[in-house]
């Protein structure tokens, strides 16, 4: 078992805090996955028909995400919470990426909710996973950047592990390391809030249909949900 730990600093800095952890084991990332297909092409048809538009830096969602950003020294809009960056390109494209299935789904729920997303392969994760300040040490190897080893600034809220950063800047960027891919069977996938009073039904429904996406192709799924209240879950 892992466990996800949000550390007693962020939670104080950022007390209204909801992650929803959606686990799946078994995952069969090879085979075709209907839905998330059909999630992936509704969304663009209601972007090209005008009936719908992601959540842009004016939204109190996408808002939340640039204030917190500026709290522990990032730019947001020189680096961008990934559900802010990932509404932009599609905006401007039309079309949303296609990377593998596991992917593709998470990226279809956070964009029709607004909501930051990724995702670990747990299977590639050495010990636990904490939520923390950043006090500059940790080393990060961007997604895709196998040659480059960068240092979070002190302050910055990063995902780590044993063995390294897995996530930037809160949710910005994710590590090479633990990347999903086809071949991933054993999976966490997180959805984000900070204002949990206000958006955590919206987070739950989320959490939901991003279950529903994964579940036909997993032997098991489940839903947890971390916060302050309870700063630790094990998956």
């Amino acid at each position: 078992m892992t466990d996800i730990r949000l550390a007693p600093a962020v939670a104080d800095a950022f007390p209204d805090t909801l992650i929803a952890v959606v686990t799946a084991t078994g995952l069969r990332g090879h085979e075709g996955w209907p839905a998330t297909a059909a999630a992936l092409a509704g969304l663009e048809r209601q972007l090209a028909d005008g009936t719908w538009q992601p959540a842009d830096e004016n939204d109190p969602r996408i808002e939340a995400w640039h204030t917190a950003y500026r709290s522990f020294g990032t730019n947001p809009r020189r680096i961008r919470p990934s559900v802010d960056a990932l509404g932009r390109r599609f905006a401007k494209k039309g079309s949303l990426p296609r990377i593998n299935p596991p992917v593709d789904s998470y990226n279809a729920v956070s964009v029709r909710h607004g909501l930051p997303a990724g995702a670990f392969d747990l299977d590639r994760v050495a010990g636990d996973v904490d939520i923390r300040h950043a006090d500059g040490s940790e080393e990060f190897i961007p997604l895709g950047e196998l040659d480059t080893v960068e240092n979070p600034k002190p302050g910055e809220i990063i995902y780590t592990d044993a063995d390294g950063v897995l996530t930037r800047h809160w949710n910005h960027r994710d590590a090479h390391r633990t990347r999903v891919t086809e071949d991933s069977v054993h999976v966490a996938f997180l959805l984000e809030t900070l204002h949990a009073v206000r958006d955590g039904d919206l987070l739950r429904t989320a959490a939901l249909q991003l279950r529903e996406l994964l579940d036909p192709h997993a032997e098991r799924t489940a839903v947890h949900y971390l916060g302050p209240a309870r700063p630790r879950v094990a998956v």
